[in-house]
């Protein structure tokens, strides 16, 4: 069979360009990140990075970017691809490659977190890309979806803007609710086993999460801002990266006040940190697993597909992030059976705009 210059099966070089650019990205930003390491990385993850390690391992992304690159070429009528992986490659090997110093004197500051959001990239690709295709509830649905860049702004901006984020989210309930805190409760809270915290955390964070999150969904000037989730009309572990500033800043800046007033162990919210960014990826891949029983218990992607669900009887269910049980008690849940939603995205209503510029003001402009 003759491939068309669009054509993105195997074989046509399509692949290997986008390999190509992305690897080339990745070495790039790393190159980035050891001339402006006090601009660009993250303070807490300075002193674990094994740089040795890390060296080895961007020529070896910068060798693969090049070779995809030249493969692309090889293969694929329009070079355009191929051409800018190895171009990526080579503005990054004259920048000083793997051999790059490490420029600058290590200083805490303001910073964006591109480590973070190379990091984030490399893992949730190398896991939920194959995830996805190997155990896809819709097979037939691209890697390469429509919107996957919209969607990919919102990943990389949510991790280059971690600082703000994180300021978004623990100064305002640091300012509100000093008054409520207490030391002797602060002392008894941390001084429980890890364990017991990480549940506790989970079912304070979750019961919060569900107001918030039913409020964004009921009262109308927060749906405009709520909606822009909603507005993906379909479900990948990209998709679930699709909120606004505002939804965000509200949503974690409420879910961190019982944290911050209970007083919970560092490595207590450390490990739920790291729990709920993978669950709340997970819930929104494209995977088919129904987990049994065990959705009754935590959410799984099943039920908040359902959440998503474009279908009338979808509509405001399953608001829970952690825990159904809630959705059950206040009579929200909505499971049925082994059956998935038809279709996804907003079941009515004004339409959200394409792009990410469009999508962040829109909900400051609409009605």
């Amino acid at each position: 069979m003759v491939t068309t210059p669009a054509s993105r099966t195997f074989g046509s070089g399509w692949l290997s360009g986008v390999l190509s650019v992305t690897l080339g990205t990745i070495g790039l930003g790393a190159v980035f990140c050891f001339h402006y390491p006090s601009l660009l990385t993250m303070p807490e993850l300075r002193a674990l990075y094994p740089v040795p390690f890390i060296r080895a391992l961007l020529h070896l992304v910068l060798v693969g970017s090049f070779i995809a690159g030249v493969i692309s070429v090889c293969l694929r009528r329009r070079k355009i691809l191929g051409m800018a992986g190895i171009s990526l490659t080579l503005i990054a090997a004259l920048l000083g490659g793997s051999r790059v110093p490490l420029d600058g004197e290590l200083q805490n500051g303001p910073f964006l977190g591109l480590d973070w959001f190379l990091l984030n990239l490399m893992a949730y690709s190398a896991v939920f890309i194959p995830l996805e295709r190997l155990f896809a509830r819709l097979p037939e649905q691209d890697v390469f979806r429509r919107e996957w860049r919209t969607d990919l702004v919102y990943f990389f901006l949510s991790a280059l803007l971690v600082q703000v984020t994180t300021l978004l989210t623990m100064k305002p309930a640091m300012g509100l609710f000093a008054w409520a805190v207490s030391a002797d409760v602060q002392r008894a809270v941390s001084n429980q086993s890890l364990p017991v915290q990480f549940v506790e955390i989970l079912v304070l964070t979750d019961f919060v999460q569900y107001w918030v999150h039913r409020a964004f969904h009921q009262v109308p000037m927060l749906w405009r801002f709520h909606r822009i989730h909603h507005s993906a009309d379909v479900m990948d572990w990209l998709a679930g990266s699709r909120l606004h500033l505002v939804d965000v800043a509200a949503t974690r800046g409420l879910t961190y006040v019982p944290i911050y007033v209970l007083g919970f162990a560092e490595t207590a919210l450390v490990a739920y940190v790291a729990f709920v960014s993978i669950q709340a990826t997970f819930i929104h891949a494209n995977v088919r697993f129904n987990f049994g029983l065990l959705r009754w218990v935590m959410t799984t992607p099943q039920f908040h597909h359902w959440h998503h669900g474009a279908e009338r009887e979808a509509v405001d269910k399953n608001f829970a992030v952690h825990l159904p049980l809630l959705d059950r008690i206040f009579g929200t849940c909505y499971l049925p059976g082994d059956r998935w939603p038809s279709k996804y995205g907003l079941a009515g209503g004004k339409p959200v705009p394409s792009g990410y510029a469009r999508q962040f003001v829109d909900p400051f402009t609409s009605k």
